[in-house]
């Protein structure tokens, strides 16, 4: 069997979930690897399996599986005549009818949660006879964590709390509300630390700044953007809570990598990863329904996000610091439902 994968390999979200499960179909199959984009990679292995499949993908088999990882709105282009597989990782609730148009092109859809499902059902084919014929043609394949790096490490002991927060500067990440809800934590808390990795490749000088002045506290550490993802868990694993008070995800893999470096987590009660956090191993912020996602540079009212509220991210960080102690992460089946080996194994089993 041989797969043609057309993605991105960089050390962005799609790009990461993209070598990740190259490398994990390479241990199964044969792939022949169609990049969007230039590679971009930070190790002698990684650089080896992307070699690997860009040499295969010089004699493809046109016939064989496309496997497309990329945007909704950009699924004209495939590789060969085979069976095409789309795998979008979106944050909305609603598409446009531009993104409907290109879904519908694929002959199914890979999606990374039951929250994704219901959207592409809902707004795809969203007469009863279109979810009986296309039921089956979406596949909830939820993506994994690299265990090999991120592994749970002993808690530190200290006498504070120091709280971290990885993901691009966002609104979409909550990152607007974030820093109010801190300083307000510190009222009652008042060694607590913040730690922010977020650099935001595609924001002006000007965006940047703005986040930074929000951000300009004794208290809040800004972390450089990790260039490999052992510099991710090594940051990770000197921390004692992870927060993310997302307004939507398509995903959220940064969060899962927190969990599994055994660290106790704050998310919202929405979207994606509500796959993998719930209320038996994380502190949820509620959603107060939706609203129009809105932020003036990525979203224009397009879609709906979560309505998400200051008041509750300061909470959730008062109660984690009130109890600590009964936040240890049990992740059920950790290793089998949540790895790449386990992404890859359902991808073959839909190609």
């Amino acid at each position: 069997m041989r797969i043609n994968l057309q993605t991105p390999i960089n050390q962005l979200g799609y790009g990461v979930a993209g070598l990740n499960i190259l490398k994990a179909l390479q241990a199964r199959t044969d792939v022949a690897l169609h990049v969007i984009g230039q590679p971009q990679v930070t190790n002698q292995a990684d650089a080896d399996a992307v070699k690997k499949g860009l040499q295969t993908a010089q004699m493809f088999d046109p016939q064989a599986t496309c496997v497309k990882i990329w945007h909704q709105n950009q699924m004209a282009e495939r590789i060969g005549s085979g069976k095409f597989i789309g795998f979008p990782i979106f944050e909305l609730d609603t598409f446009t009818d531009l993104e409907k148009h290109h879904l519908m092109a694929c002959d199914e859809l890979l999606v990374c949660s039951q929250w994704a499902k219901d959207v592409v059902l809902t707004n795809v084919y969203p007469t009863p006879v279109g979810h009986d014929l296309f039921e089956d043609r979406v596949h909830v394949v939820p993506l994994g964590v690299d265990s090999t790096i991120f592994k749970r490490s002993p808690s530190v002991d200290r006498n504070h709390t120091v709280f971290f927060n990885c993901g691009k500067w966002e609104v979409r990440k909550g990152h607007d509300l974030l820093a109010t809800a801190f300083k307000e934590h510190l009222k009652e808390y008042p060694n607590s630390q913040l730690w922010m990795m977020c650099s935001n490749p595609f924001n002006t000088q000007e965006e940047n700044n703005k986040w930074l002045n929000l951000y300009n506290h004794p208290n809040i550490r800004i972390i450089p953007r990790a260039e490999t993802q052992q510099e991710v868990y090594n940051i990770m694993s000197q921390v004692d809570c992870g927060v993310f008070p997302s307004r939507g995800e398509g995903w959220n893999l940064e969060l899962l990598e927190m969990m599994a470096v055994g660290r106790p987590v704050i998310a919202t009660d929405y979207s994606a990863h509500t796959e993998f956090a719930d209320k038996y191993n994380a502190i949820l912020i509620p959603s107060h329904g939706v609203e129009p996602a809105f932020d003036g540079k990525w979203f224009f009212g397009q879609g709906n996000w979560a309505t998400i509220k200051q008041e509750d991210i300061t909470k959730a960080m008062n109660t984690f610091c009130e109890s600590s102690d009964n936040y240890t992460q049990q992740i059920q089946n950790w290793s089998n439902k949540f790895s790449w080996e386990n992404t890859a194994n359902e991808i073959l089993q839909n190609v």
